[in-house]
C-alpha cells in the first residue's frame, strides 16, 4: 500500500522559526537516537516515523552513532526514507550529526576535517540522501584547530551536502568562538544541539541562550524529559541503577530523595494544568523562544502520542512559572 500522509499534518503542532533565519522547524522534533536502530523490528520503527511525520513532525534528528549499533538508527531512517518519505523531501527537515564514535581507528571520532566529510558522506549513503538540512559537529574537538572544524563546515555546504550546519555540546564560550569564525567565512550557522530540560538548565547559566541569539542562531534541546526522570515513571524511586545520561548525572548530586521531591512538587503543577509531568515538561522548555525545537523520541506510538498532548496548554501564568522555579532552584 502507498503512503499517503495526513493532509492535515500541518494543523497540528505549532512551528518556530531559527532565530531571524530562513529555516522553520516544528515545535518538536522527532529524535532517533536509540529508538529505532538495529535493535526494533523495521515495521515498528516504521509506524512510528511515519506516525510523527502525520502528526506535524516534519523534522526528522539523526547521527553517525546513533543505533544502538553505530549507523543503524540512519540505516533504519533510510529504508522508511526510500519506501514512504522520499516523495516529501521538500518539506523535511533532516538533519544528522558526527564527531563520536563511529568508526575503528583515530579518524573515526571528532572533527577533524577529514572525519567530518567522511561522515556525512556515509550518512548520506545510509540514509539516501542528496544533502542533509542540518549537519552538526557532534562534540568540541580539544585537539583539532577550531578553524580546521569551522571551514570543514563551511565546505560541506559549498559541496551541496548540508544547507545549515551546527554544533552540538558545546558550551558558550566554544559556540562564540566556532560563530565568529563562521560569520567571517560566511557560514549559514544555525544552531547548537544541547541537553537542557527543567532540571539541566547549564544552557541558561552557561549564557548559551543568549549567544546564540546574538549570532541569529536558535538552541535545539535534546535529553527534554532527562532520560525519562520528567515522567510519572519515578514519582515513588529512582533504581539505583538508573542508566542516567552523562549530561544530567549532576542531578543527583543531593541523592534521590531530593530529587524525587522535586518531581512529585512538579508534577502536582503538571495536574493542575491538566498535564502529564512529561506534557509540561516539554511546554516548559517552548516558553524561551530561542528553543527554535525540542527532540523528542518514542519507541512506539502510543508513546508519541502521550508526548503530542503537550501542545494542548503551552502557556504558563506568572504565578506557575514562579512556584516551578523555587521547586527548581531548591
Amino acid at each position: 500500500m502507498v503512503y499517503a500522509a495526513d493532509e492535515q499534518r500541518y494543523e497540528k503542532l505549532p512551528y518556530r522559526r531559527v532565530s531571524d533565519s530562513g529555516l522553520i522547524l516544528p515545535a518538536v522534533s522527532f529524535g532517533l537516537w536509540r529508538n529505532l536502530g538495529d535493535q526494533m523490528p523495521l515495521e515498528n520503527s516504521k509506524k512510528v516515523i511515519l506516525k510523527a511525520f502525520d502528526s506535524g513532525i516534519f523534522s526528522f534528528d539523526n547521527a553517525s552513532n546513533y543505533g544502538p549499533s553505530n549507523g543503524t538508527a540512519e540505516e533504519t531512517f533510510g529504508q522508511v526514507f526510500r519506501q514512504d518519505l522520499k516523495p516529501y523531501r521538500d518539506e523535511l527537515v533532516i538533519t544528522t550529526k558526527a564527531g563520536y564514535h563511529m568508526w575503528p581507528g583515530p579518524l573515526g571520532e571528532f572533527s577533524g576535517k577529514k572525519t567530518l566529510v567522511a561522515a556525512l558522506d556515509l550518512s548520506l549513503q545510509r540514509m539516501g540522501l542528496d544533502y542533509v538540512d542540518i549537519f552538526y559537529a557532534h562534540r568540541w574537538d580539544p585537539n583539532t584547530r577550531l578553524e580546521e572544524t569551522a571551514r570543514a563546515l563551511d565546505l560541506i555546504v559549498k559541496q551541496g551536502k548540508a544547507l545549515y550546519v551546527g554544533v552540538s555540546n558545546y558550551n558558550a564560550e566554544q559556540t562564540a568562538a566556532i560563530a565568529k569564525i563562521f560569520e567571517t567565512l560566511g557560514t549559514p550557522f544555525i544552531g547548537n544541539q544541547v541537553s537542557y530540560n527543567m532540571l539541566n538548565r547549564t544552557a541558561e547559566s552557561d549564557g548559551l541562550l543568549e549567544v546564540l541569539d546574538q549570532n541569529h542562531a536558535g538552541l535545539v534541546a535534546y535529553g527534554p524529559l532527562a532520560e525519562g526522570l520528567l515522567t510519572s515513571k519515578y514519582l515513588n524511586d529512582i533504581p539505583d541503577d538508573y542508566p542516567i545520561h552523562r549530561t544530567n548525572a549532576v542531578l543527583f548530586e543531593n541523592g534521590k530523595v531530593d530529587l524525587i521531591d522535586k518531581l512529585n512538587a512538579l508534577n502536582e503543577i503538571a495536574q493542575q494544568r491538566g498535564q502529564s509531568l512529561s506534557q509540561m515538561a516539554l511546554a516548559w522548555l517552548l516558553k524561551d523562544r530561542r528553543v527554535a525545537s525540542v527532540v523528542i523520541g518514542a519507541s512506539n506510538v502510543a508513546h508519541l502520542i502521550d508526548n503530542l498532548k503537550f501542545s494542548d496548554n503551552l502557556t504558563f501564568s506568572g504565578d506557575e512559572l514562579t512556584t516551578i522555579e523555587s521547586i527548581l532552584s531548591k
